[in-house]
């Protein structure tokens, strides 16, 4: 999960980054408007609204326009209430005030995540290889053989899918099957080494040291 900190405080973005990092984000830096215009495309923005070459709200209006589905969270010091109401009506999807714990920024982030991942249509069905995935009715085949999953065995694999031949790190995994991305690695392997098994064939889900796991699209 890609998050960009637009701050222009750097002992601050430099606490944040470390923090987020620790929770296994990967974390770009951008401590200007200009900078934030041109970084790489992120799953998420973390936004300070006072900007040394402009203001953050006439930033956050541009990131709208140009992605409907990026999580926007307002970071800033501005707690009036006109503040927050401006921010959100300009496009942020949530409004943090500063001093804030990390628990609870980790908690916003989730719950932003998890509602942009829901603003995507998902397709009824999902074809990658032999694997053939309903999603509506949540059932899983491999060449036509049905596959017995367990709820979040099948929440694995569709968080798999929606990226074939993609790697797809154990955050995403975590986000997509347990709604959080600060749990146990160990968990997500274990569920993945019993999917292996129920496939047939455990060529189909492939790790990707370091990062997590690819479906296989061929």
């Amino acid at each position: 999960m890609r998050i960009l900190l637009v701050e222009d405080d750097c002992r601050v973005a430099a606490a944040l980054s470390s923090a987020l990092t620790r929770r296994g984000y990967e974390v770009e830096h951008a401590a200007t408007v200009a900078a934030a215009l041109a970084a790489a495309p992120c799953d998420l923005v973390l936004l300070d609204l006072t900007l040394p070459d402009g203001d953050g709200t006439d930033l956050c209006r541009e990131l709208r326009r140009r992605s409907s589905q990026l999580g926007i969270i307002a970071v800033t010091a501005r707690g009036e209430e006109r503040d927050r109401v401006l921010g959100l009506r300009l496009g942020a999807d949530d409004y943090v005030v500063k001093p804030f714990s990390m628990t609870e920024l980790q908690a916003r982030i989730e719950a932003v995540l998890r509602r942009a991942a829901h603003t995507v249509p998902e397709r009824n069905l999902i074809d990658v290889g032999p694997v053939r995935i309903d999603v509506a009715a949540r059932t899983v085949a491999v060449d036509g053989r049905p596959v017995a999953l367990t709820r979040k065995e099948f929440d694995v694999m569709l968080s798999l899918a929606r990226q074939p031949g993609v790697a797809v790190p154990r955050e995403r995994i975590l986000l997509d099957a347990w709604g959080t991305t600060w749990g146990d690695g160990h968990t997500v392997e274990v569920h993945v080494g019993s999917l292996r098994g129920k496939l047939g064939d455990p060529r189909l889900v492939e790790t990707v040291r370091g990062v997590g796991y690819r479906l296989r699209g061929e």
